[in-house]
């Protein structure tokens, strides 16, 4: 049964109580809306379709993000933490203030759009509502905040994007290894080699210890992987050739097993090289135009494809879980394929 009562600020609160039910409690501007507000709920207790929407009204998106990041986002790999801690802040600076229930398909696809308008690329904007999807998954399944349904699964998604295209020509490689081996620390050079010559990220290389390279098998064993799987990459001649000289490096010291380490921190701790301040200097004293670091994984792996080696074979080296994902990080030059469509076709 309801009970209406006006409160000391001349407001309405509305209170339910029903056996078998929680006890429901809402303050109204109106009387006539906490008697209305009363009674469906009473309807919807009785038809036992009553959901409890209160915290889920009371959730600031933003008190949620945060939460989502101590108890979801910090469970997962330090890159995936700090990139969905950056993607956060978008989604707080635009819908921060709006509780999760009054969020709706119509106010995120007004964000979709604001920021694609702003200039935003398409899969900058497909990542920030994925996370505010799994949010919104997380808030249903695990918080039980009384939400009914994702608003994120009822809006257009942006197209992923044709992916880069960008190759590196024979004279920009040779342009760019030299300025490498004219840098004051030679990890650099051989950081730009072995992604060039296995097609391993950045992040995999620079967290290479000793143990994980076997230069008489020719392999490196890598664990910790973007896609959480532990892949076994093959070497080429080239590349255990600079696999070795970094494993020999005579300045290498005793306090670390890190292939490629920085200095010491305040901690006293070694870390990985912090090779990307000095990529960007030699890309500019080089003028190579619009060549990111990541590009020479994806000249890495045309190479394996232009090569010969089938898509399963170039998938186990590169790490590609997915044909189609491979196919976007693979272009082919066809002038390199003449010779072989030579050698096919007699």
């Amino acid at each position: 049964m309801a009970t209406i009562t006006k409160t000391p600020s001349k407001t309405w609160k509305a209170v339910v109580r029903k056996r078998g039910w929680p006890t429901t409690i809402k303050t109204f501007r109106t009387k006539r809306d906490a008697e209305d507000w009363a009674r469906s709920t009473e309807d919807e207790m009785v038809r036992g379709v009553y959901i409890d929407r209160t915290e889920a009204i009371q959730l600031l998106l933003k008190k949620a993000l945060d939460r989502y990041l101590l108890e979801v986002s910090s469970t997962k790999k330090p890159s995936t933490h700090a990139a969905e801690k950056h993607k956060a802040k978008a989604l707080k600076a635009e819908l921060g203030d709006y509780s999760l229930a009054a969020l709706n398909p119509g106010l995120i696809a007004k964000y979709r759009d604001d920021r694609l308008a702003a200039g935003k690329s398409a899969n900058t904007v497909r990542l920030e509502l994925s996370l505010l999807s799994h949010l919104f998954t997380i808030a249903i399944k695990e918080w039980r905040l009384g939400l009914i349904y994702n608003p994120v699964m009822n809006i257009r998604k942006p197209p992923p994007g044709q992916g880069r295209n960008r190759r590196l020509s024979a004279d920009e490689e040779k342009t760019l290894l030299e300025a490498c081996d004219k840098h004051s620390n030679p990890m650099l050079g051989w950081i730009v080699r072995t992604a060039l010559f296995t097609g391993m990220r950045a992040g995999e290389i620079i967290s290479l210890r000793r143990g994980q390279v076997d230069l008489v098998r020719r392999v490196v064993r890598l664990t910790d992987t973007k896609n959480g799987s532990a892949r076994t990459v093959p070497l080429t001649r080239e590349a255990k050739k600079v696999l070795r000289k970094a494993l020999r490096n005579p300045a290498r010291p005793f306090d670390t097993d890190l292939v490629f380490y920085g200095e010491p921190g305040h901690d006293d701790k070694r870390r990985p090289y912090e090779f990307r301040m000095a990529w960007k200097k030699i890309i500019k004293k080089t003028r190579i135009t619009n060549l990111r670091f990541h590009d020479l994984r994806h000249e890495a792996v045309s190479r394996l494809v232009e090569a010969g080696l089938g898509d399963q074979e170039v998938a186990s080296i590169s790490g590609h879980k997915s044909m189609q994902m491979l196919k976007r990080y693979t272009h082919l030059r066809a002038e390199d394929l003449v010779a072989r469509l030579d050698q096919l076709m007699g």
